[in-house]
């Protein structure tokens, strides 16, 4: 413990105490009475056998609307509170690598408590526009269809669109085994809980979890719980590239955590706006989405899975995240349903800083594959039912004789590493031959 911690410790100690008392519980809010606190603030509610942490959501006629961040029963009018003045903290250090935690750093792995780490709010400010870095080197992903057709920069941030059962997490596990990155933070937000322990020792195996740091807030957790969970996971990625080191941030997924705010919004009474979601999940998106990316020193290249509702990726939540990001990957049911994975569409696929990470060369021989899949996506019909006479579109005819080779690169095994430059390599051989 350094002494500044120390200072606090004895400040927070001698400090008087005010506490408030809890009037009403309403649904998932809790309103205090009796304290004075901002928005953002934790406010602990003081039961008889534990401590629940709150956030205070609204303010309210003198009166704290908060959430709690655990277990809700045994709250109810007459609890204790106390102020805190502070907002969520979480730990950081080097430490954390190898580590599962929730979003209040409390170890989820069975491993030593992390109280002696420094702790920062979850709060930050967004790097200033011009004091960032500009995106102008890839960052391997181990994965062919990635590096070669939709090429991802250090400091870029990238949505994985896909429908429910398509793939999303295993791509995610093969991007954060292979990757050049030197650290890797992964936010599992609303997962299923038996999903956690499988993604940690499947997927992402002891060689991925001893670079990467895992935030876990499961589906039943508190819906503050869960929305925390994603701040404290970039947070923590904040740390890092304030190392100087290239973090590459995964967070599964964004559509839990617009859930999660939705909930807080509507609960804290908010009206219902586009699909029932407030307007405060519209303005919580950008907030978090623009912490991630280059800074001075550093960056973090930010994965943001998008959950679509039925296939379609103009949901409001789809809609708003592509015009964010600085690009996205499309997962496509009917690739999957023929065992091509990665289930990546290229075509719908797209990287917008491919132009700045990669050389004329490759963009050209990316560009020339796209072109067969588009022709042979627009005679597939035909092809399937024996009426294309062969001569009748040079594109297609290409494409048809090309299409095994193209299909080979593109598909990858979940625990297949493609070097760069063999891809690089690949791709311009393939580009070669049309």
């Amino acid at each position: 413990m350094n002494l500044q911690q120390t200072l606090e410790r004895g400040r927070t100690a001698v400090r008087p105490t005010i506490r408030g008392q809890v009037m009403d519980v309403n649904g998932l809010t809790v309103w205090v009475a009796g304290l004075t606190s901002a928005i953002g603030d934790v406010v602990e509610l003081e039961l008889p056998d534990r401590t629940v942490n709150a956030e205070v959501v609204g303010v309210q006629s003198g009166r704290l609307a908060c959430m709690p961040l655990g277990d809700t029963s045994g709250i109810g009018p007459g609890v204790l509170a106390r102020a805190t003045k502070s907002s969520l903290k979480v730990p950081v250090g080097h430490e954390l690598l190898g580590r599962v935690i929730d979003a209040l750093g409390n170890p989820l792995d069975g491993g030593p408590r992390l109280d002696i780490l420094p702790h920062v709010s979850v709060n930050n400010d967004v790097p200033p526009p011009m004091s960032r870095q500009r995106i102008n080197q890839q960052l391997h992903m181990g994965v062919r269809a990635i590096d070669g057709m939709i090429p991802i920069g250090r400091g870029q941030r990238m949505g994985i669109f896909a429908g429910s059962g398509v793939g999303k997490s295993t791509l995610m596990s093969m991007m954060a085994r292979n990757t050049s990155a030197d650290v890797v933070v992964v936010g599992l937000i609303g997962e299923r809980g038996r999903e956690v322990r499988e993604f940690i020792e499947n997927d992402l195996g002891p060689e991925g979890l001893a670079r990467s740091v895992v935030v876990v807030a499961t589906s039943d957790a508190p819906p503050m719980m869960r929305l925390r969970a994603a701040f404290a996971t970039t947070r923590i990625a904040e740390w890092f590239r304030d190392q100087g080191l290239d973090v590459l941030l995964f967070m599964d997924s964004i559509t839990r955590t617009m859930m999660a705010q939705r909930e807080v919004g509507l609960s804290a009474g908010e009206p219902p706006a586009t699909r029932a979601y407030p307007p405060s999940a519209f303005a919580m998106l950008p907030r978090l989405l623009e912490r991630a990316g280059p800074a001075e020193k550093g960056t973090i290249t930010g994965i943001y899975t998008v959950l679509i509702e039925g296939d379609d990726i103009q949901d409001p939540i789809g809609d708003t995240a592509r015009s964010i990001l600085d690009g996205h990957i499309v997962l496509d049911r009917d690739l999957a349903h023929a065992n091509h994975y990665p289930a990546i569409d290229v075509l719908g696929s797209i990287s917008r800083v491919a132009p700045a990470i990669s050389t004329p060369e490759m963009i050209g021989a990316a560009g020339q594959v796209r072109k067969l899949l588009a022709a042979h996506r627009e005679a597939r019909i035909l092809l399937e039912v024996g009426a294309y006479v062969p001569g009748t579109n040079g594109d297609v005819d290409r494409a048809r004789a090309l299409m095994p080779q193209i299909d080979s690169f593109l598909r990858q095994g979940v625990n297949e590493n493609a070097p760069l430059q063999e891809t690089q390599e690949r791709l311009m051989s393939l580009a070669g031959g049309l």
